[in-house]
């Protein structure tokens, strides 16, 4: 009886270890993918303050608790489901797709390229809200945007682990999805909060803290300034690489090659670890390169079609 017992406990704690391993596993991996996507999550930190811009400062932290809300729901109840089924029953289009949304990147951070270099840069920024229904629509349009860039962020994280089992698979997502959504948001309520702090220290002292919250007040639209700019490069540079790489798996393997040559000759060039963190930004600077080249493509035929449409209608 006892020696069935201490077996029991034998075979419990080694199933215990077992599932230990598969959530280890599942960390590493959800850690993997979640680094797959930042260059989306950057661009999503980015977006979003943009939409409680000249919000009373009381309905922030409310607007940005339901617009996460709203990206949890976009992620677990929308995209999962779909990417799961996507992955266990046609994982051929998991490529296609995924080239799809890096367009998208490569477009939208080529557009901002564009009217930046055309002194046109602005951001769609809903109107102040005033009552219920203004902030109802904007909460609205932050989530409908989120849409978008959390279907990318998944669609990545699911193309990193596309080998593993349908569970692990599905644990890995949850994880990336909501480890991802608070990070994003919780960011963002720091970042719109910000000024905030700055005031309320810069109006209580003079001294060191004073100082401080001076420093808060100047430097948090110079931060959103610098979000924006990284957010940018994110995109090109992600996208970018989404399309060489997809483009590889597709059969055309020229663009991707030349870039891992290039890669790999500045790595050997300057050797150990300098030469490792050289050819990983010359990988990266590549990519957003070619991300901005498929962008500017996009852009040019987007902008040529209207024109064309308009010509015939004359």
């Amino acid at each position: 009886m006892a020696g069935g017992l201490f077996a029991l406990l034998d075979d419990v704690a080694a199933l215990a270890k077992m599932a230990a391993a598969s959530v280890d596993d599942i960390g590493a991996a959800a850690g993997r993918a979640t680094t797959k996507a930042a260059g989306v999550v950057v661009d999503d930190t980015a977006v979003t303050p943009q939409y409680v811009h000249g919000v009373t400062a009381d309905r922030e932290l409310p607007m940005i608790k339901r617009i996460t809300i709203g990206s949890l729901r976009n992620k677990l109840l929308v995209i999962l489901p779909v990417a799961l089924l996507l992955s266990q029953f046609l994982p051929g289009l998991l490529t296609p797709i995924l080239m799809v949304g890096g367009g998208y990147l490569c477009y939208e951070g080529a557009e901002k390229v564009w009217a930046r270099l055309r002194g046109h840069d602005h951001h769609p920024v809903p109107v102040t809200a005033e009552g219920a229904e203004a902030e109802k629509a904007m909460v609205s349009g932050a989530i409908r945007t989120d849409l978008i860039l959390s279907a990318e962020i998944m669609v990545i994280a699911l193309n990193e682990v596309a080998e593993e089992p349908f569970l692990n698979r599905l644990g890995i997502l949850v994880v990336v999805a909501i480890a991802i959504t608070l990070a994003v948001y919780g960011v963002v309520a720091v970042i719109v909060k910000l000024d905030d702090i700055g005031l309320a220290l810069s109006q209580r002292s003079t001294g060191l803290p004073g100082r401080i919250g001076h420093a808060l007040l100047v430097g948090t639209p110079r931060l959103l300034a610098v979000i924006s700019v990284v957010g940018v490069a994110a995109m090109l540079w992600v996208g970018g690489h989404i399309e060489l790489v997809g483009l590889d798996e597709l059969g055309w393997h020229a663009p991707y090659e030349l870039v891992h040559d290039i890669e790999h000759a500045v790595h050997n060039a300057l050797h150990g670890t300098l030469g490792s963190i050289a050819g990983w930004l010359t990988n990266t600077l590549l990519s957003a390169v070619f991300g901005l080249i498929v962008g500017a493509l996009i852009l040019g035929v987007l902008h040529l079609v209207p024109r064309r449409r308009s010509t015939a209608a004359h």
